[in-house]
């Protein structure tokens, strides 16, 4: 099978990312060990990265009152992707398909001024929405799952730049995971399921075109392809059956500061409504990781790899030595492994080559008297003798490559 081929579900299976089984229920995931971690490190850096550029982490619940889901208009525009109601003490709650009037609500909790403008709220937000079972597909398609969910609120003179800094902050993440290939999409009103002023959404789909535009990206117009409640910028991903699937969108919400009379004190003194932005950048975890599988084929870099390095010894004589530079590397934070297994050195190459290790650490007699090691990488599969002091310098390059950084160009 050709490498562009694989699919994010076979890499899954090889690699041990993820299972979905019968018990649990359609579309829903069982992160394994592996895949978890993968998904532990793209949330930290993300909210590393959200902190540094000017957001303020939250999190809320997974079900709320069904009056809540009736004043953001949800059970009126979206009730068919929404999970039937379930009753707790005589009242109804639903499953969030969103987190929008959560995040509303933390924002109403207390008065707001323009000087507190703009707000960003992020948090993982875990939802759940009613797919139907024939469009379920591995990763890229389910019923529960979780996103780097957002939401801007800023005065009107604000959100044009806002929109863009949103922009600017989703192609650093793409650029981040080595993402060149994508397409933008402006989704326009579908005046038959929207709410809101036709002038207002004429006005928001010119500023997100000014957005795409000042941000260097082609785009195509997803006639009537925007939310019920505002329209919005997608970036879409084309997995390896060449399917192309929204990642990053941002989203106006002409919706939500209506209906939950949303307001922050003037310079006037007055009472005046913010304007709100939607926005997640990775989509969600599961379709995110789904793309890089496919994308990387498996071969996450080095900062991203659940397992980062694993040590091979050449017979049982050097365990001792071989885990003592096992113990020097957990000391020091890496991901690694030790096979002292009494397989044939050539075949614990082989085995670290299929389970697609990035850094393999060899330890024979002539490293341990010299107390050093051979590493062999992943992408460069020449053998180099080097110190542990060299190794841990090589690692450590390697892992900063993941580090989230302020966009001094964005927020």
């Amino acid at each position: 099978m050709e490498k562009n081929n694989i699919s994010h579900i076979e890499l899954g299976k090889h690699m041990d990312i993820f299972t979905k089984l019968p018990e649990v229920g359609q579309g829903l995931v069982l992160w394994k060990p592996h895949g978890a971690m993968i998904r532990y490190l793209l949330e930290k850096f993300s909210q590393e990265a959200h902190i540094l550029n000017g957001y303020q982490w939250v999190y809320t619940p997974h079900i709320g009152k069904a009056n809540l889901w009736e004043t953001s208009g949800h059970l009126e525009f979206y009730k068919d992707s929404m999970y039937n109601p379930i009753e707790i003490d005589g009242e109804q709650y639903y499953l969030k398909p969103m987190s929008c009037p959560f995040h509303v609500l933390i924002y109403k909790d207390g008065v707001k001024s323009y000087r507190d403008l703009p707000i960003r709220y992020a948090e993982y937000a875990s939802v759940y929405r009613y797919e139907l079972s024939g469009v379920l597909h591995g990763l890229t398609r389910v019923r529960g799952f979780t996103q780097d969910d957002a939401h801007i609120i800023a005065t009107p003179e604000q959100i044009e730049e806002e929109i863009f800094r949103a922009l600017n902050f989703s192609l650093y993440i793409l650029k981040k995971f080595n993402f060149t290939k994508y397409k933008a999409y402006i989704a326009t009103r579908n005046v038959a399921k929207s709410i809101g002023n036709p002038v207002d959404w004429e006005k928001a789909e010119e500023q997100l075109k000014q957005a795409v535009i000042r941000a260097g990206l082609e785009y195509e117009i997803d006639e009537g392809g925007g939310a019920f409640y505002g329209p919005k910028i997608d970036l879409k991903l084309t997995d390896n059956s060449g399917r192309e699937w929204q990642c990053s969108t941002i989203q106006f919400d002409f919706n939500l500061p209506e209906r939950f009379q949303m307001y922050y004190i003037g310079q006037d003194g007055q009472k005046h409504t913010p304007m709100m932005v939607h926005r997640a950048l990775f989509g969600s975890i599961e379709r995110f990781t789904a793309m890089l599988l496919e994308h990387f084929n498996g071969e996450f870099p080095f900062w991203l790899s659940p397992v980062q390095a694993r040590i091979l010894t050449v017979s049982d004589e050097h365990q001792q030595f071989a885990s003592s530079v096992y113990s020097r590397l957990k000391e020091e934070g890496y991901r690694v492994e030790l096979d002292d297994s009494n397989e044939p050195l050539g075949a614990k190459i082989r085995n670290a080559e299929i389970s697609k290790i990035p850094v393999t650490i060899i330890i024979g007699s002539k490293e341990q008297q010299a107390s050093s090691v051979t590493v062999r990488t992943r992408q460069d599969k020449k053998q180099q003798f080097l110190s542990l002091d060299s190794l841990l310098l090589m690692l450590s390059r390697e892992q900063s490559v993941g580090k989230a950084e302020y966009i001094h160009n964005g927020l």
